[in-house]
């Protein structure tokens, strides 16, 4: 990503308009942080561009595994505010980070997921990162500085967007945007990380974590930074790790009883899909065949989930068909575990609401080895009867309406996304199905209308107007459907012109 084109999105990111009138009176000891609107519309603004880049992992397994965790967390935090929005999000990224935005959103890096050698490792780096939020260092971070902070915060912005793609490009980013005004501001923030560490320590105690993954993961990520080449783990210069906090951690947690916590399935199961999806499909199916060949795995039905979707990204289809037939044998000695459609007996099994999200994720892709096998009638008959056992998850919902586009049903894939987007109506996907259900029907305006709300949950104002306006000059539809038009486009008007004054 080329430096110039970097700071054009700093410009779009953060109009000096804006926070002219957002920021508040230093002077007024009543406003001493940003309001919490203003905060998540800071952070808004730059969830557009990570949501833009390439690298944003729009998958909603892990989102969805991301942010079960969090909440699971975040619901054994004393000091989370009812009214505080949080969102969880993954990167494919093979560095080891994480970081918290403005307004709750937390995103971490697939490097870091896969190094975390347990679920407690993973909870302990999300529960300090809740604790930051939770503690609003960001926002007085903001308010204390500031427009020198709000330069800073749009450089970090920009330098975790070209970080990874480029390490170096991000590090470029940091100097040529004010690094100094950065690194005061890093100086700012060691102050705050021992307060993150103890609070984010009490909610990994509090949800039932192991206490000892929080100092487990920092001590060898301190660690692993002296054999790295260029440098540290990017989770070590974005979160200064000291062996005076590594320590701190140790004495808090050292009088503790011992606590063995297992890691759930869906964490190994996340884990396993995106070791699958790391570097080239040829050599991550390869991996999978050493693993299982030498026994180097925890859970054998896991491997053989992640070894799956491999073949899946090499289009090994026949070879994954007959894995998958081999998965379900594996799967009714982990019942408790896994809990999956009988398929040959047309019966279902018990499932235990802590794991619904394993049992959908291995129906949804045994859904998605048959589609890509030709296997239509069984790949539809998958979705089917598992989107009644897991109705709300959202990878089985979207496989079965593309299913049923492939398979000509584009009447009955547009009633089935009429009825879920009751219930998830923000759900871009859904709005991206929805238009090409209606492309295939030949209803253009209402196309373009599903167009454009696909563009406006992805924050792109104008390319909605344009779908919007295209939509009008399209009208084929009933006096509701138009009137419901030109409301939403007027609606995008006035915001535009408001961002622009």
């Amino acid at each position: 990503m080329k430096l110039s084109y970097l700071i054009l999105i700093l410009a779009l990111l953060f109009p000096p308009h804006i926070f002219a009138h957002a920021l508040p009176d230093l002077g007024d000891v009543s406003q001493a942080t940003i309001s919490p609107h203003q905060e998540r519309q800071i952070g808004l603004r730059i969830m557009r561009q990570i949501r833009a880049d390439p690298s944003y992992l729009d998958d909603p397994e892990i989102d969805s595994y991301l942010n079960s965790l969090g909440f699971r967390l975040i619901a054994n935090s004393r000091e989370a505010h009812p009214d505080q929005s949080f969102e969880f999000f993954a990167l494919q990224d093979s560095s080891i980070n994480a970081f918290a935005l403005p307004g709750g959103f937390m995103g971490f890096n697939s490097g870091l997921i896969i190094a975390a050698q347990s679920e407690s490792e993973l909870a302990g780096v999300m529960a300090h990162e809740i604790a930051h939020v939770t503690q609003k260092h960001l926002a007085r971070m903001i308010s204390g500085q500031k427009y020198g902070m709000v330069t800073s915060l749009a450089a970090l912005a920009l330098a975790i967007i070209a970080a990874r793609s480029n390490p170096q490009a991000g590090q470029a980013v940091l100097v040529a945007t004010q690094a100094h005004a950065i690194q005061s501001q890093l100086d700012f923030t060691r102050q705050h990380e021992k307060e993150a560490d103890r609070i984010g320590l009490n909610i990994l105690l509090s949800a039932g974590f192991d206490p000892q993954g929080m100092a487990a993961f920092f001590e060898r990520l301190q660690q692993a930074g002296r054999f790295y080449e260029n440098g540290a783990p990017s989770y070590l210069r974005t979160h200064p790790i000291t062996y005076e906090r590594i320590a701190d951690i140790q004495n808090r947690t050292h009088e503790m009883s011992y606590r063995q916590v297992p890691d759930s399935i869906e964490f190994q199961l996340v884990r396993a899909k995106l070791r699958a999806m790391q570097g080239k499909p040829r050599d991550a199916v390869k991996q999978f065949e050493a693993r299982l060949r030498d026994k180097r795995y925890q859970n054998q039905a896991v491997e053989t989930y992640g070894y799956i979707t491999a073949l899946l990204r090499d289009k090994k289809f026949t070879q994954a068909d007959k894995m998958l037939t081999k998965l379900y044998d594996m799967l009714p000695t982990n019942a408790a575990d896994i809990p999956v459609i009988d398929h040959k007996l047309g019966t279902t099994i018990q499932v235990k609401h802590e794991h619904m999200l394993a049992g959908a994720m291995v129906e949804t892709l045994a859904a998605k080895v048959k589609l890509a096998a030709n296997q239509m009638t069984e790949a539809l008959n998958i979705y089917l009867t598992a989107s009644n056992v897991y109705p709300q998850h959202r990878a089985l919902v979207h496989g079965y309406i593309t299913a049923l586009l492939q398979n000509n049903q584009a009447d009955q894939a547009l009633d089935f996304i009429i009825q879920q987007l009751k219930y998830t109506y923000d759900d871009v996907h859904l709005h991206q199905l929805q238009a090409q259900s209606y492309a295939a029907l030949g209803e253009t305006m209402l196309q373009h209308h599903a167009q454009a709300e696909v563009y406006i949950r992805k924050g792109q104002f104008p390319e909605a107007i344009k779908q919007l306006r295209i939509a009008l000059r399209n009208n084929n539809g009933n006096f509701y459907q138009v009137s419901s038009v030109e409301a939403r486009l007027n609606q995008l008007e006035e915001i535009v012109a408001a961002e622009e004054e």
